[in-house]
């Protein structure tokens, strides 16, 4: 990135307010939040082509360094599926929708995905994180947001949902995902 300080004057974009603070906290630093009106966002289960249009758009629209990150959670019984689109999935039959969908299903393989990408009007630095895990038999906690009742990291018998936010970003996709922008940023 071209800034000698990267992260000064950043604006996160982003309508979650969830994300938000689970940023400032992986990150230690005070993101300023924004929001687009008359944004869309593409439809397409690849989270990099996803965030990427974000970035995009996202600095068009405001003409000052910009955050953007998207995450999905991928089942390995649906080849791939929902993935970035979980959002939809989440709003049009919700978690217990979801695990209904997944009834019949032996494999119950997923991977929690989140990219992160800062565009500074000159170049997009894009960074990837991955947990892989199971999908809950039912829905599990009350902590986190979205599909954080659904997901049992590796090595772990709860669900993000019912793990400390501490717990949670010590582990989560969205905590690696930010770890390696910071490694290619500063």
């Amino acid at each position: 990135m071209a800034s000698s300080a990267p992260w000064d004057g950043l604006k996160f974009v982003t309508g979650n307010a969830n994300k938000v603070r689970e940023a400032r906290e992986i990150l230690g630093i005070d993101l300023e939040q924004a929001t687009l009106e008359g944004a869309y966002e593409i439809q397409t289960a690849d989270l990099v082509e996803l965030v990427r249009h974000k970035a995009e758009q996202a600095y068009h629209a405001l003409r000052t360094p910009v955050l953007v990150e998207d995450s999905g959670l991928v089942f390995s019984a649906w080849n791939g599926l929902p993935g970035a689109l979980v959002k939809w999935f989440e709003s049009s039959v919700g978690c217990a929708g979801m695990l209904k969908m997944l009834e019949g299903f032996q494999d119950r393989g997923a991977f929690a995905q989140c990219c992160v990408a800062v565009h500074d009007g000159r170049e997009i630095v894009l960074a990837r994180g991955e947990v892989r895990g199971a999908i809950a038999r039912g829905l599990r906690g009350s902590g986190g947001f979205g599909w954080d009742v659904l997901f049992i990291p590796d090595g772990h018998d709860r669900t993000y949902a019912e793990m400390s936010v501490a717990e949670k970003n010590a582990i989560s996709h969205r905590m690696r995902a930010f770890a390696a922008l910071r490694e290619r940023i500063g």
